[in-house]
């Protein structure tokens, strides 16, 4: 029996200047700590894979290239990534 393997990655069409896009409206919207352009491109990065991960779950949408769908989808995982980030590192 053939075992099938998803390989789709929701940041694998990301080529960094869409994950700093994201990344800098996400850190607009919900401002978090100094970070500079390489945390802009990371943020936006993982918002996409925390994004497409929840919007394929429970919605069945995910990223799926360069377009509006893909970036909402990656600036709502980058408030969900700043908002969970604030709440751990909250002093």
């Amino acid at each position: 029996m053939a075992t099938v393997v998803n390989t789709t990655n929701p940041a694998s069409s990301d080529n960094g200047g869409s994950g700093f896009i994201s990344g800098s409206i996400a850190s607009f919207i919900a401002p978090s700590s100094q970070g500079g352009i390489i945390a802009m491109i990371v943020l936006g990065i993982i918002g996409a894979v925390v994004g497409g991960y929840l919007g394929e779950r429970f919605f069945d949408v995910g990223v799926t290239g360069f377009n509006l769908q893909s970036f909402t989808i990656a600036v709502i995982g980058s408030l969900i990534v700043i908002s969970v980030g604030n709440l751990l590192l909250r002093k």
